[in-house]
This record gives structure tokens, sequence and C-alpha cells, in this order.
């Protein structure tokens, strides 16, 4: 049972500055402590070639293998210098050579990585030997950074003797230089807790339905699970989230706090539900920052993140530290005050915001944060061993999200255009790729095919290239552009089809040139033909089920998430993920829903019923004029309707969404909703006016849905279907009708925004009627066939 809220007048919270209790510790991990104090010098983010988390693990266990059976790995080491408890795992220990040694594996030769990264590598082992030889008590030890090519699986060891007392002291200089920062986070942590433990709720009282939405949260935190809740539009979901969250942090220990959004405007509004919360009991102790994306981050995205490219990038870290000081004691980080920080420092803003991760309370920002591939805080909760807890707005996004994360395509036509700007020591591999490319298109037998699995000819031709892309960006560092552009594309294509399994498929898709004659041998025929090649994800879970056992807790909401099945199933959730739907706020009968079963919105019937559905928008527009919405399938089907009605009804207003509206022509949009204003905005079902937009009141009465939303009849379509079917097998619904009705709903969604509204919702096609699709909508709806004068079933 989540504990009452504290009074709005409680005290207020201790100082971030408030001196810590008397023999107070601070823990902290090996690579945490090396990264504060031993970091010197330059950013240096310029291209380097890496190896993969995989092909880390895989070097590391072949340099074991290799070194005998008594070879220690993965030692635990811990040891305490004052108040500071460090920690850590090293990589392995030589019995027969007496040598610890530290593994890095990396694609190329050591020379190419950056001085100042190197100087990291051997503080680390330092750190590591001077906690080996107290743990063993040797007088000595030697110290091995062993640098393993993934490519060549060959070592480069660099080896040096030192003495357990030369360690130590060491050891010693670096706690020294951490500890009063470690003092200052001892006393922020505390301070943090206290407030938190008296965080008063920032309204006067809680919603209908939120209160039962924030125990259920604080349950899930409580006992570390996964919740799914599916709650209203109305309730204040982010409130009734947050607050139950920031009250569990320090009951369960949790370090962080993540918000994570499948869109971009749910992250303003978890800013402004922040701001309320923080302006109470927990104001001056809880730590906010924004994950501000690279390209809104980055101010010279012309040049390489280096100090011989970039003004900002030169010195870094020596300028960190005043700028980490200044950036912490703020608190408040949105995207605006780290760049005003960094800026005041000369350094990066965006990787600011990189480094003040570590130090946050709370992080708000996009899904990819954890669970893309190369996600930070994935990366830093594993090396940092936090205790992370997550709260995932709009989750019902995150199925498409996350397959969007773990697939890629690549055109032979890039490859073409890479190959001709290349130079000469890369075009060859270029030019053999674009060569295994054609190879796989022509012994496919029709314009769009998948494929069992990638042809190993093909395979070999990307990793060639990849490997000669490496290698040039590796001699010329400072070269940004197309090239590298593609080269990033490349990786990730190559990295997503060495995974291939059953949970995507490899498929190719061609293109030709309209006027060119193929079968007449035009020697541009093979030039002017195209093919997509993509490693197409439909089933995430695998991918992010690692990610989510890791956590200490994770809540995913939406208005939209039934069947919990489709989410549990998709994204890997735990079995035991617990599920709560909360009513809505107000009454059903606010919602006057209507079924139009003379309608269908079929393609082979759109022409037939289009007079039909404008007579209905027009004579709901009669008899309760006002603000309405309008979803349609297609942008086609969108200007067909709105040019009817514009020509039946011209005094009729009514304002349409264009493709790819830009930033002002979106505000522009729903600028026309104002307060008693009237008239019908035309948009599409799953776009940006179809969720997200809060139009209460007289803003909007009203909305039609003139489709069913399922997805559009692609060549995509079937082998989805076809592979959900043989991963859960049939009948779920999962490929089209699940997600046609989740679009549906959270359309329907925008009418009523607060327990006061009332609107009229029209379901515009016959489909509605039928026991599956109504198994897939809100139980409280009270649909209602309406008779349309004159029309007879389609």
């Amino acid at each position: 049972m989540l504990p009452d809220p504290a009074p709005s007048d409680a005290p207020l919270a201790p100082s971030v500055s408030a001196p810590v209790s008397p023999g107070w510790t601070y823990t902290i991990a090996v690579r945490e402590l090396c990264e504060f104090t031993a970091k010197r010098g330059d950013l240096d983010r310029r291209f380097t070639p890496a190896a993969t988390a995989l092909e880390g693990l895989a070097g590391q266990s072949t340099v074991a293998q290799r070194r005998g059976q008594d070879y220690e790995t993965e030692i635990a080491l811990e040891t305490t210098v004052g108040a500071l408890r460090v920690r850590g795992r090293a990589d392995g220990y030589d019995p027969r050579r007496r040598c610890l040694e530290e593994i890095k594996t990396i694609r190329g030769h050591p020379d190419d990585i950056p001085e100042n990264r190197r100087q990291l590598h051997w503080a680390q082992l330092q750190t590591y030997g001077a906690l080996f030889c107290r743990s063993r008590s040797l007088p000595e030890v030697t110290l091995a950074l062993v640098y393993f090519d993934v490519a060549s699986q060959s070592e480069i060891e660099l080896r040096q003797v030192f003495g357990a007392d030369e360690l130590d002291e060491i050891l010693a200089q670096r706690c020294a230089a951490f500890l009063a920062w470690a003092e200052q986070e001892a006393s922020h942590r505390a301070a943090r807790d206290t407030a938190l433990t008296g965080l008063a709720f920032p309204e006067d009282a809680f919603r209908a339905g939120q209160r039962e939405l924030a125990e259920a949260v604080y349950r899930t935190a409580a006992h570390g699970r996964c919740l799914l809740a599916q709650a209203p539009t109305g309730i204040g979901k982010t409130v009734g989230t947050l607050f139950p969250m920031l009250r569990a942090v320090p009951v369960q220990g949790i370090d962080k706090l993540a918000y994570l959004t499948c869109k971009g405007t749910g992250s303003i509004t978890a800013l402004e539900a922040l701001g309320k919360l923080r302006s109470g009991v927990a104001g001056r102790s809880l730590r906010v920052l924004t994950l501000v994306p690279k390209d809104e981050g980055c101010e010279h995205p012309d040049k390489a993140c280096h100090g011989d490219a970039c003004p900002l990038a030169r010195g870094f870290y020596d300028r960190l530290p005043a700028a980490r000081e200044e950036a912490v004691a703020l608190g408040w980080l949105d995207g605006a005050a780290q760049r005003q920080v960094a800026l005041r420092h000369g350094i990066c803003p965006y990787y600011l915001g990189q480094e003040l991760v570590r130090w946050a309370d709370v992080l708000v920002g996009d899904v990819n944060h954890l669970f893309d591939s190369n996600g930070l805080l994935w990366g830093l909760a594993q090396a940092l061993d936090w205790k992370l807890a997550v709260l995932v707005d709009e989750a019902h996004n995150l199925v498409e999200r996350a397959r969007r994360m773990y697939s890629a395509e690549l055109r032979i036509g890039q490859i073409r255009a890479a190959a001709q700007t290349a130079p000469g020591a890369v075009k060859g591999a270029l030019d053999a790729l674009v060569e295994a490319a054609e190879e796989l298109v022509a012994d496919t037998a029709a314009p769009y095919e998948v494929l069992a699995t990638v042809p190993v000819a093909f395979v070999q031709a990307l990793q060639a290239a990849a490997g000669a892309l490496s290698e040039h960006f590796n001699q010329h560092p400072l070269n940004v552009g197309s090239l590298l552009n593609f080269h990033f594309e490349l990786r990730r294509f190559q990295k997503l089809a060495e995974a291939l399994s059953d949970h995507s498929l490899f498929d190719v898709q061609t293109f030709l040139g309209a006027d060119v004659d193929v079968d007449a041998g035009d020697a541009a025929a093979q030039e002017a033909r195209d093919a997509v090649l993509c490693v197409r994800n439909v089933a995430p879970a695998c991918f992010l089920r690692p990610r989510l056992q890791t956590l200490q807790s994770i809540t995913l909401f939406s208005a939209t998430l039934s069947p919990p099945d489709y989410a549990i199933r998709l994204l890997g959730l735990p079995e035991d993920t617990a599920w709560i739907d909360i009513p809505p706020a107000f009454p059903a009968e606010h919602l006057t829903v209507r079924v139009a079963h003379e309608i269908s919105t079929r393609y082979a019937h759109r022409d037939r019923s289009l007079q039909r559905l404008v007579a209905v928008i027009a004579r709901q527009f009669d008899e309760h004029p006002g603000n309405y919405l309008a979803f349609f399938s297609s942008f086609a089907y969108l200007k067909s309707a709105a040019a009817l009605l514009a020509e039946r009804r011209p005094d009729i207003p009514q304002w349409r969404q264009e493709p790819r509206m830009a930033t002002e022509a979106r505000a522009e949009f729903l600028a026309r909703f104002r307060p008693g204003g009237q008239g019908v905005g035309f948009a599409v079902l799953g776009g940006v006016f179809a969720e997200g937009v809060d139009l209460p009141g007289s803003l909007l009465i009203g909305a039609f849905i003139a489709t069913l939303g399922l997805p559009p009849v692609s060549v995509t379509q079937d082998p989805i279907q076809a592979r959900l079917d043989k991963l859960f097998g049939e009948g779920h619904g999962y490929a089209d009708l699940v997600p046609a009705m989740q679009r549906v709903v959270q359309a329907a969604g925008r009418v009523l925004r607060t327990p006061e509204d009332r609107g009229w919702l029209w379901l515009l096609d016959d489909r509605y009627g039928r026991a599956e699709i109504v198994e897939l909508l809100p139980p409280w709806w009270q649909l209602a066939a309406a008779h349309l004068p004159g029309a007879s079933p389609p």
C-alpha cells in the first residue's frame, strides 16, 4: 500500500551540502573511480575500430583458454580506503607467471587507440593490481594490459612489474582525488532519500483512478517486478507513476529512476510533472537530467569529436570537473541548462550530458537510451552495477520502436554511390560488395523474397567492406561526411545480419527504373536495377529480455496496452508481469459511441461509400456543431473525403494534415482547434495527431474514425504474419488486429481529456460490429448502431 502523501507544508528537505553522518561510506566501482580521476586531455570520439560486447566476451574467453587450466577469471576484488569502498572484477590471473591481466578486445592495433584512453586502461589495471595484492598479501605483481584483436585473433601484451607498496600509493592518491566528491555525493544521497521519504503529492488530492495506479506502481517497485498498466486519459498517468516511484527510491535503495518515452512530447510532460514534484519537499535534493539526442546537443556537427577538429573537444577532460561541479549544484538539468553550463566552460554540451548521467537521480529521455543495442543507460547500468528503476510512457509504441532498433536495410545504390567516392584502398572492397549483392538479388525469383539465411558469399563481402572502411577511418580519424555515415550504417547492418534468427526476416526487394529495357540486354539495365536488402525484426523480445532482467523494477503504461500478452510476448517481459486496467475517470455515458454498419472503408468499397461517410460527418456537425477530428487510413483517402465534404458542404470549415508536416505547420493545424470553435480537422490514423494531442473541453468534441486501422497492403505483411504464427501460434492478431485496435483507441482518446468532457465517437466501418473486433475495444464503450437514411448494407 502506498503511504499517504505528506502534507504540502512538510518541512523542507536537507540541503545538498548537508554534512554526512559520522561513519559514512561510499561505494565506487574501479572503472568509475578511474574515469573520474584519470581522464585527462581532449575528448576523442573520432572513429576507432571497436569490438562488440559479444566479441569482447568471446575474446576474453579465447585468451583465458590459451592460458591453461589454472588460469583464474572474473576475480571479484574489494577493499576499503578511508570512507571509500572500492570494488570491481579483474579479467584474469595467471598464477604460473604471477600476472594479473586486463583484457581489451579491439579491432586493429593498440597504437590506434587514443593516448588518454590507453592511460585510462593502465589506471584501471593498476587499481585492480592494488586490490589484488591486498587480497592475496602479495609483495609485488606483474600487470599485463592485453589487447586482443578480434579480426586476427592475435594478442599484444604490455607488461610491467609493480610492487604492492607502489600500487597502494597509486590507489591512495586516486582515492584522495575522489574523496571530496564522494563526501558530496554521500551527502546528496542522504539528503535525497530523506526528502523523498516525505515527498508531498503535488496536487490537493488524487484523481479518480490515480491512487489505484500509484499503489500498483509502488507495489511493483517494492517487489522488484514488472507492471503493465493500462490507464485512461484524464487520470494523470505521469504524476501517478512518478510520485510512487520516487517514494519507493529510498525504501528500495534505488540508485536512479529513468522516465523513458516513445515520443518526444512525452519528455515535456514528464519534465512538467517533475517540476511540480521537485518544488515540494525534494526540491533541492533531486537532480533531474534530460537525455539530449546527439543531433540536438552537438554544436559542431560538421567536425570530428576530437581536439584537433572541434574547439569544444579540446581540453574537454581538463575543464570537465568545474563544469560538472556547477551542473550538479543546479540540480535541474534540462537541455538548455546543460548547454549553458557547457558553453560557459568551453566544452561540448552533448558529452557533458553523457558524463552527468552518472550523477543524476532522475533521467528523462527516449527509450532508445536503454533498449537500443548501443544504449548509454544499458552500458552504464551494467558497468556500474546500478539499481535502475524504469517508467516507460506511451508503451504501446515500444514494440514498433524496438523492431526498428533491431532492423536495418541496405540499398545496392547506396553501396555503388559509396564506392564511387571512396579512396582507392576501400573502393575494391566496396565494388566486391556491390557484385556480391547483385549476385544475391539475381538469385531471387521474385521482386520480393524472404531468404532463409544470409548467403555466405555476401556475408564475407560485407565483412571485408566493413573491415576496409574501418582501416581507412582508423588511418584518417578526422574525416567526417557521407562515407563515414555509410560505414556506420554498414556496420549496423552487418551486426544484425550476423545475428539473424527466427526473430527477424532477411528479405530482398527489387526495383527497376521505368525506362530500362532489361530484355533488350541494355548495359544500363543492371546499373539502373536497385534493390533493398533488409534485416527486418518482427519480435524484439530476445534483444530486450537481457536488459529487462537486470532492472530493479519497470512499469510500462499507456491508455492502450490491451491485450497484455501482446507486449509480454513480443517485448520479452517476465512471465510474472503484473497487469492492471484502470477504469476511466468519467461515466461511460460521457462518450457517445456510434457504429455506422452500412459503411465499408475497405479499399474496394471506398468510392461507393464515400458519399455516405461524408453525410455522417455533415449530419453530426449539424446536430452538434463544434470541433471534430476525422481519421483516415491514408492521405489519399483523407484527401478524397475532405474534397467531397468541401464540395457538398462548403460552409463547414476544414483543415487537413499534410505529409511530412514541419513543426510550425503542425502547430498551425492544432491552433485551428479554438475554444467554442467549429470545423473538422482531417488526419491520418497512427500519425502525429492521433496520439499525444491534448484538446480538452470545447477544443474537441468528437472524432470520426473512417478505417479499421489495419496495416496497409504490402509485400511484407504476409511474411511477418507467417513468422509471428511460427513463433506464437495462429490466431493471436499480433500482426494486424491488435496494433490496429490500439491505434483506433488511441485516436478515440483525443475526445475526452478531463472528467468533465463530453463527446461523440463515430466508428465508420461495418467491421466494428464483429465479435473479434469488439473484444479488443474498451469494455466501457457503449457501442450503438446508427442507421443511415437511405443506406443499405455494404
